[in-house]
């Protein structure tokens, strides 16, 4: 059975630290000289696709990954011994997961 991590981790906006650390070491100078007491004053725009993605992750952090009535069913059913595992369905899943597993390693 394959699990999705990316439900778990929901997309997030950062800053790449590779990209960071360059313009650091390269405007070490102009660091400097803003922290000595003028104030630099800079601008940013994004881009309306940026604001589009905003609200997707707005709106996957608000969905819910499950359905608590079926998870509430479930517990339900193993707390009174009457949930069954069906091996084969399992197996299956794992070899398919195995499968997906090995074709991306090539």
């Amino acid at each position: 059975m394959k699990i999705n991590e990316s439900i778990k981790n929901p997309v997030g906006l950062g800053v790449d630290k590779t990209v960071t650390a360059k313009l650091g070491s390269a405007n070490n100078k102009n660091a400097q000289a803003t922290q000595v007491g003028t104030k630099s004053a800079e601008n940013v725009t994004l881009s309306p696709l940026s604001a589009q993605m905003k609200s997707l992750e707005e709106k996957v952090a608000a969905s819910s990954v499950f359905d608590a009535g079926k998870v509430d069913a479930i517990k339900s059913a193993i707390a009174n011994g009457q949930f069954k595992v069906d091996s084969e369905k399992v197996a299956d899943g794992l070899i398919n997961s195995v499968k997906d597993f090995l074709s991306t390693q090539k």
